[in-house]
């Protein structure tokens, strides 16, 4: 019985050595998990940080875009209304000089050849 009894105690000592082993493992698998769920809640809050300040940034791009709209279309307008006034300005010149040629010949003295 002493043999049954010393090999029934090395059984006991195996198996809590065993048991504290396991307990080992899993505190350490413990800390990892609290390591990585810290970790996550961190990343979680970033998202959230940096989703709000993308969704700041698109609202401003999108007025500062539409208002870059309005200067081209102001520009073009612009641009075409003064294109407008030097043709304008052209033909104007244009019959303004026909009119003062027409003037300056009906105002010249006239030539002996013409009496």
């Amino acid at each position: 019985m002493t043999q049954q009894g010393a090999a029934l105690q090395t059984y006991n000592n195996e198996l809590v050595k065993c048991i504290e082993e396991l307990c080992s493992k899993r505190e350490e698998l413990n800390q990892l998990i609290q390591q990585e769920e810290a970790e996550k809640t961190r990343l979680q809050h970033d998202i959230r940080v940096l989703t709000e300040k993308l969704s700041r940034v698109n609202e401003s791009l999108a007025r500062r875009l539409a208002a870059r709209a309005d200067f081209d279309r102001t520009i073009a307008e612009t641009e075409a209304a003064y294109m407008k006034i030097l043709e304008s300005s052209q033909t104007l010149l244009s019959v303004l000089k026909k009119e003062t040629g027409n003037l300056t010949k009906a105002t010249e003295p006239r030539s002996s050849k013409d009496h």
